[in-house]
């Protein structure tokens, strides 16, 4: 089997928990992953979006100022932004991996992931969506269910690579030109090899008991 390259955010989703939702090896592979940050300051914040296919291939960058009245509203915001950039560049058949570093945020997405399977999915843990995120909330939402899949990771914030657009919006405007893209990712089959040619241990195909 050849090794395929493996995109850095596929890396990160692979090693993090996604609330609510584990991972069985033949369903977690995505063809799409998207990570966002967003960031607070009085004096005005920033929104950062990166987004990359299952093969390394990056799709876009974004890194935006932005003024907001909270930390909260700016991580919704901020994944709003990179699910819409994300929306006009891959098919409604994709399946997506999304990480962030919020973790109710994280919690929210999946939970809505579940309820959209099955709409009686509906834990008491759920956290409530915070005030002067509901806009954001619901066009989340609509984006959640315009891909064919897709579910959150909670990555640390100092792995997070779209911490550094999100918090130094004016240093890296460049990212904004870079060219659009629409990257198909290679077809989905097989699991990846590792590195080492060897499958990662929690991903392999177990017997049924073991």
């Amino acid at each position: 089997m050849a090794a395929h390259r493996r995109s850095s955010l596929r890396n990160l989703f692979d090693q993090s928990p996604t609330p609510h939702i584990a991972h069985p090896p033949r369903t977690h592979h995505r063809q799409f992953y998207v990570a966002t940050d967003g960031s607070y300051r009085p004096d005005g914040g920033g929104l950062g979006a990166v987004i990359e296919t299952r093969d390394g291939v990056r799709v876009a960058r974004v890194s935006l100022p932005d003024v907001v009245p909270n930390n909260n509203v700016a991580e919704y915001r901020a994944l709003h932004l990179g699910l819409d950039v994300l929306a006009a560049r891959a098919p409604k058949t994709a399946s997506v991996g999304v990480l962030i570093d919020h973790d109710d945020l994280a919690a929210n997405v999946n939970a809505a992931t579940l309820a959209a399977a099955d709409p009686s999915w509906n834990p008491a843990g759920t956290p409530p969506i915070p005030a002067g995120s509901e806009n954001h909330w619901r066009g989340i939402l609509a984006r959640i269910s315009g891909f064919a899949d897709l579910r959150a990771a909670r990555i640390d914030s100092r792995e997070n690579p779209a911490h550094v657009l999100a918090n130094a919006p004016t240093e890296y405007t460049h990212v904004n030109r870079e060219p659009d893209r629409c990257v198909l990712p290679e077809p989905l089959g097989a699991p990846s090899v590792g590195d080492d040619g060897v499958l990662p241990p929690s991903r392999t195909e177990r017997p049924a008991g073991d």
